[in-house]
């Protein structure tokens, strides 16, 4: 123990002197440091509050079972984190599946693939073979990278991280996306009956509680660990959060909206997200085809797209609804300019739902299923209905009445983006609870 603090120490020393200021700032008071540290730095620092928060930067092993990249909400939180620690000064290397697109500025070491170019979004049976791949790579990245924290996301990711953490003596960061056998189910993995689903569970919550630190996107989340025996101490809200300089309010691009065939002349209704019934897509198109004011569609997003497709058409709303499959998060606010109104009709209540802050973030107002995580983020801002075909078409039908007035909505939505869901702010706080941890 005293060779590691040792060795600590010294990385931290190292690091105070190349970032020590040209010009001594004025301080008004001693330092809040403790007599070893600044004997083993040479005595009183010159540091301010500021530049004591940057006194150690770590070493992160991230761990993220998963096919990242691919432009939806998961991965998304995954890249803003990484990225937001990274611009902070801390050092992180990613291992993941071995598909997916690289993400630019991320350090990712891959597991072997044997071939393998694409992986279906949800639970699948591959996915285990993926794992046991995983886990040995994550090892040998360890033991190179040396980490000062494993950082795992989803409960395999966690696993394999409170296995490293045991062996490297390293503490264990979990960042808690919802309920492991609630999402099997929605994605019919795993029958509601299935002799597995007991041991899932029990699995599922033990790992819950392996972690110093468990982050929650929401709420519910928070309240849902709590309620399984994770201690209160431990959980930490860490909501989802958007880049407001990439999306911010722009007019309509004419070029964008004639390729997609969108009159200009008619509101339009845009989705942003995976194409599954647990996202409520199936809810969704069976509202629309309730709504009797003129209304056009753009539905953004993936897998499942013919399906969609083929039910839009036999409830007769094909044609006022365009699919564009996968869109590059990068081009999304582009597609999301076009919109007058959003749409959030997720149904799954045991995770977050990152998706709502893109609309915000584009001054967008919203008409969204009333789950805590949607309450979350909205506020009273939201416009809520409950999940039923009926309801939620009816909550359509009245915003599209009050259009013109709900623009002042869209711009208290994003107000309220740029100061509570930035990636800077959600980096800042998972500095202070990593250093809580280490």
């Amino acid at each position: 123990m005293a060779g590691r603090w040792t060795s600590r120490r010294a990385k931290s020393c190292a690091w105070r002197k190349r970032h020590r200021p040209r010009s001594r700032p004025k301080r008004t008071s001693a330092p809040m440091t403790s007599a070893s540290f600044r004997n083993g730095c040479g005595g009183w620092g010159i540091w301010t509050d500021d530049e004591r928060d940057l006194i150690m930067p770590f070493r992160i092993l991230a761990i993220a079972p998963t096919a990242f990249y691919n432009d939806y909400g998961c991965h998304v939180r995954i890249q803003g984190q990484l990225l937001g620690l990274q611009a902070r000064g801390h050092e992180v290397r990613l291992v993941t599946y071995p598909v997916g697109r690289n993400a630019p500025g991320l350090d990712i070491r891959r597991a072997p693939g044997w071939g393998m170019r694409e992986l279906a979004v949800g639970s699948s049976r591959i996915k285990v073979a993926l794992d046991a791949a995983l886990g040995p790579t994550a090892l040998a990245q360890a033991i190179r990278f040396r980490p000062d924290l494993i950082y795992a996301y989803l409960h395999e990711g966690a696993l394999i991280g409170w296995v490293l953490a045991r062996l490297l003596g390293r503490p264990l960061a979990f960042d808690y996306q919802g309920s492991l056998t609630a999402e099997m189910t929605a994605h019919g993995f795993l029958k509601p009956n299935s002799l597995w689903r007991g041991p899932l569970t029990r699995l599922e919550h033990w790992l819950d509680a392996r972690g110093q630190a468990v982050l929650a996107s929401t709420e519910h989340a928070r309240a849902a660990l709590t309620a399984r025996g994770v201690p209160a101490s431990r959980i930490h809200l860490l909501p989802d959060a958007v880049d407001p300089d990439r999306f911010r309010p722009q007019p309509p691009d004419p070029a964008l909206q004639a390729h997609l065939g969108l009159d200009p002349g008619i509101p339009t209704l845009v989705y942003l997200g995976l194409l599954a019934p647990y996202q409520g897509i199936d809810l969704l198109l069976q509202a629309l085809a309730r709504v009797e004011r003129s209304w056009q569609g753009l539905i953004m997003g993936f897998p499942h797209e013919a399906r969609y497709r083929a039910m839009a058409e036999s409830l007769g709303i094909g044609p006022r609804l365009r699919f564009t499959g996968a869109i590059p998060y990068a081009q999304a606010p582009r597609y999301l300019a076009l919109g007058d109104l959003a749409l959030a009709p997720k149904l799954a209540t045991s995770e977050g739902s990152g998706k709502l802050l893109p609309y915000m973030s584009m001054a967008l107002p919203i008409v969204a299923t009333d789950t805590p995580a949607h309450r979350q983020y909205l506020g009273d801002l939201g416009l809520y209905a409950p999940p039923q075909p009926a309801a939620l078409a009816r909550a359509i039908e009245e915003a599209l009445v009050h259009l013109p007035e709900l623009s002042s909505v869209g711009r208290a939505l994003r107000a309220r983006v740029l100061v509570r869901y930035t990636w800077d702010h959600t980096a800042g706080q998972m500095e202070r609870i990593f250093r809580a941890v280490l």
